[in-house]
């Protein structure tokens, strides 16, 4: 089964100042990172703003990614909605749209214990062919719950389908757990911080699903040449310089640090969806003057 590695963006969603989705620029987006260097594509996410968008705005967006990817690289939809039911939509929707594969964040808000984790998950496996990929998506601080290691040992173990996890909370300790409880059916694992790119990939990690390098995919498609051309000092030094550009960027705190970027880079990503606002005109000054004084730096590769 394919899997998800080195470098993976997480992609905006380009919207229209009036809050609707913009295909053109989504075929652009697509299009320019593809063209960088980046591994897989993973639309959808936390950055792609996923539970602002309705169903049908979510199938319009994975179709056309899917579509204007062409298997250059592989595409992994994220599902994971509010309620089982547009979960499961979404997922079908993916593997009839031609995904490589998907990604399904746990439940968010509302408390969930073990029990319920597992069947949750153990419902979107089942309803899916057994060689369509499923990721794993613990983002705990956003999502308010955590997948322990009991329920992905469980599930790993119980369900071919499931075959990696995206962890975006930066505690290695438990990504050590996880690596450790999927060796055995060779689970993948890949951090969802960006920050942490090459000391995942040193412990043992895939790779990254990166918001950031949707704006600048140079530097982390660098790091990662590096690790794998065992030139560790050149890769550290990139990893300081990208952490520069997450500071700039604000780790994606706000996706309107992301499209006001990509604007600066030619892509025009538009608006965030409300209630979040776009950020003022003095902030994206603010902003453009930052990227100018760490692109200076990075010249070599932009």
């Amino acid at each position: 089964m394919k899997k998800l590695f080195g470098v993976t963006t997480a992609m905006v969603t380009p919207m229209c100042e009036n809050g609707e989705i913009n295909l053109n620029q989504t075929r652009e987006l697509t299009n320019f990172l593809i063209d960088k260097g980046v591994n897989c594509l993973y639309p959808l996410g936390t950055t792609g703003e996923m539970f602002k968008l309705s169903v049908a705005e979510r199938k319009q967006i994975a179709e056309t990614v899917i579509q204007t990817a062409k298997k250059r690289v592989n595409v992994f939809i994220h599902v994971g909605a509010m309620n089982q039911n547009d979960t499961l939509e979404l997922a079908a929707h993916a593997y009839e749209a031609g995904a490589d594969g998907i990604g399904v964040v746990t439940p968010v808000f509302f408390g969930t214990n073990e029990q319920e984790m597992e069947a949750y998950y153990a419902t979107i496996s089942k309803s899916l062919p057994k060689d369509f990929p499923i990721y794993l998506y613990s983002i705990p601080q956003l999502s308010g719950n955590e997948l322990t290691l009991p329920v992905v040992e469980n599930l790993v173990g119980k369900y071919e389908n499931i075959i990696g996890i995206k962890y975006s909370y930066p505690d290695f300790v438990m990504m050590k757990d996880y690596l450790s409880a999927g060796r055995e059916k060779n689970i993948s694992a890949l951090t969802g911080a960006d920050s942490l790119f090459l000391p995942a990939l040193a412990m043992g990690c895939d790779g990254v699903i990166s918001g950031v390098s949707c704006v600048f995919p140079e530097p982390f498609v660098e790091i990662y040449k590096a690790y794998q051309d065992k030139e560790i000092d050149k890769a550290r030094e990139l990893q300081s310089q990208a952490d520069k550009l997450i500071t700039i960027l604000k780790g994606g705190a706000n996706m309107s640090y992301f499209k006001k970027a990509l604007e600066y880079r030619g892509i025009k990503a538009g608006s965030v969806k409300a209630p979040q606002l776009d950020i003022g005109k003095q902030e994206e000054k603010e902003l453009i003057e930052k990227l100018e004084e760490w692109k200076s730096y990075f010249s070599v590769v932009i």
